[in-house]
Order: C-alpha cells, then sequence, then structure tokens
C-alpha cells in the first residue's frame, strides 16, 4: 500500500533550499531609520570634544595671564576633572536638544519645501537661524529677571559664539544621519572621539613644551616687601589711596561698595585718614587690609599684578560674579 503525502508537507531539502531566501528577503528591522538618535549621539560627542579641547586650551592661557591659583590636591583636582566631565555631558545633551536638532530639522524642511537634496549650505544657514532664536529665547528670559537688557554688543556676541560651537556638532549630526538613511551607521561616534582625543593630546604636548621650554611662563603673583606697598594707588577714574610707611592711610575719592536696600553692591566715595597693614601668609605678602573710620571701609584686599605693576584688589557684587575693584600702584619712573 502506497503512503500518500500530505498536500502541505514540503520535503527537508526544499525547507534548506528555500530558508536562505526567504531570510535574505526578509527585510532587517531598522531603530529609527531617519538616523535620529545617530545624529543626536554623534552631536553630543562632538559637543564634548569641542568642551574638552577649548577647556583645555583655556586652562593653557589661564597659566600665563593673573588668576588666584590651581588646587594642588590630586583629589581635588580628580574630582573637580569629572565633574567638569559630566557637566559637559549634561550641558552638550541639552544644547543638542535645544539647539543642534532645531537646525537639523529646519535645514531638512527647507530642502524638501524646495525640492532639493540636503546640503552643506542649508546646514550653514539654519544654524546662524537657530543661535538667534536661542539667544533672543535666553535673553528675553534674562532680562525678564533682571528688570533690564544687556548690551546690544552682548547678544551679537553670544549669536557669534553659539554660531560657532554649533557648527561642528550641526554638521557631524548631519553626516551621521545620512549614514543611518545609507545603511553605514557604524563608527562616527568612535571616530569623533578619537579624533579628538588624537586633537586634545596634541595640544596638551604643544602646551607643555611651551612651558617647559620658557617660551610661555607661568604667572606669579609679585613677591614684594612691606616698604613695596606705601605710595600712592590709584583705580584709573579718580580714585585714589596713599599708604605711608608709618601705616597711614590717605583715602580720596575712594570706591567703598556698600549693599544698598535693592541687594546691589553700589559704590560711595570715601575720604579721609585711616591706617593699613601687609597681610601675610607664611612670611610672604598675599595683601593689604585697609581701615577707614570715616566710611567706615575695613576690608582685605588681595594682591595681584606684576612685579613692575602691582595691584591690589576686592570683589564686588555677588559671590562669585568675579567682578573687582583694583587699584594700581603709580609708579614713578626716574628722569
Amino acid at each position: 500500500m502506497t503512503q500518500q503525502a500530505e498536500p502541505d508537507a514540503i520535503p527537508v531539502e526544499a525547507q534548506a533550499d528555500t530558508a536562505p531566501e526567504e531570510s535574505a528577503r526578509t527585510p532587517k528591522r531598522v531603530m529609527h531609520p531617519d538616523g535620529f538618535g545617530a545624529a543626536y549621539c554623534a552631536s553630543m560627542a562632538g559637543l564634548c570634544a569641542e568642551a574638552v579641547i577649548g577647556g583645555t586650551i583655556a586652562v593653557l592661557v589661564m597659566l600665563a595671564r593673573e588668576h588666584d591659583g590651581l588646587p594642588h590636591n590630586v583629589a581635588v583636582i580628580v574630582a573637580v576633572v569629572l565633574g567638569i566631565a559630566l557637566f559637559a555631558v549634561l550641558v552638550s545633551g541639552f544644547i543638542t536638544g535645544v539647539a543642534v536638532m532645531p537646525a537639523l530639522a529646519l535645514a531638512r524642511r527647507v530642502a524638501r519645501r524646495t525640492g532639493r537634496p540636503e546640503r552643506l549650505r542649508w546646514y550653514l544657514g539654519a544654524v546662524p537661524v537657530v543661535s538667534a532664536a536661542v539667544v533672543a529665547a535666553f535673553g528675553g528670559v534674562a532680562a525678564l529677571g533682571s528688570l533690564a537688557f544687556a548690551p546690544a554688543l552682548s547678544y551679537v556676541l553670544w549669536w557669534a559664539s553659539l554660531t560657532v560651537g554649533l557648527l561642528p556638532a550641526t554638521l557631524l549630526a548631519a553626516v551621521a544621519g545620512r549614514r543611518v538613511r545609507a545603511g553605514r551607521a557604524k563608527g562616527l561616534v568612535r571616530r569623533v572621539a578619537r579624533d579628538g582625543a588624537l586633537a586634545w593630546l596634541a595640544i596638551g604636548v604643544l602646551g607643555a613644551g611651551a612651558y617647559g621650554t620658557g617660551l610661555v611662563k607661568v604667572y606669579e603673583p609679585p613677591q614684594l616687601h612691606t616698604s613695596d606697598l606705601a605710595g600712592r594707588w590709584t583705580d584709573g577714574h579718580g580714585g585714589t589711596v596713599e599708604l605711608n610707611e608709618n601705616g597711614g592711610a590717605v583715602a580720596d575719592g575712594l570706591d567703598n561698595y556698600v549693599w544698598d536696600e535693592t541687594g546691589k553692591d553700589r559704590p560711595k566715595d570715601c575720604d579721609g585718614t585711616g591706617s593699613w597693614k601687609a597681610v601675610k601668609q607664611d612670611g610672604r605678602i598675599e595683601g593689604v587690609a585697609l581701615q577707614f573710620k570715616t566710611c567706615e571701609l575695613s576690608r582685605s584686599w588681595n594682591l595681584g599684578g606684576t612685579q613692575k605693576t602691582p595691584r591690589i584688589y576686592h570683589e564686588i557684587g555677588k559671590p562669585g560674579s568675579g567682578k573687582r575693584y583694583v587699584l594700581t600702584k603709580v609708579i614713578e619712573h626716574k628722569k
């Protein structure tokens, strides 16, 4: 009796032959076929690379300029570096979301509206527009908070700086999106990280070589004696103080910054006589303590400047604002 094959039965050999064809025809599942995720990651990598390189250049420049000093504790340095790195990653993600991705969307939308393919010029034109919108939005919020607009030049500088900073990240994001749509999504973020690390190392080597060979010198505060502090000091705006060798001081139009009822530090003229003394730490002069009872001025001033042009200063405004009231010693050159 012959065995009849079932209608749906298929020989094993036939299944083996057809399996590759079916798997080849099965479309691959692609996450974010528009390249959004890859563009976002590429932009963050580019912005982080810019932050690391820019921060390194800023540190190298700061070492040669007047500064308050750097931490010497290794643990503190490591903690600061890790904190800055984490902050850079968070900020890069925020900037990518509020500026880079809108610039990409604007460029693609304009390209579709005009019926032309996406070109480099669309992204170059979209970045300044988005930068202007970001500056207008955040500048408006800042103006509402302070009840005053910043100088017009400040907005122009913010716009130019933001445009320059966004251009590399936007172009990288655009390339990453294209590679995903073309099926070549791997490797771009790694290349950005690698090239950024190489650029950072090159800048570090050049900076170390410049300081190591003495071509550029690290800033050091002036080393003065108590007798060197005696003399006339001026703020360059009519305010002066005369420090006598016997410890007496005479102020004429010296600005005395006091907090007013609005919470702002406003200067008031200080005139009259008082006293001064050198502030020392480990046997080295670090500043000057001035006291004038006539205008209720009692403050310590830090020593800065150079050996040829010493300066004393103290911070004004809100803590950490970076604003200073500076007095420069009047050097009388012998004829």
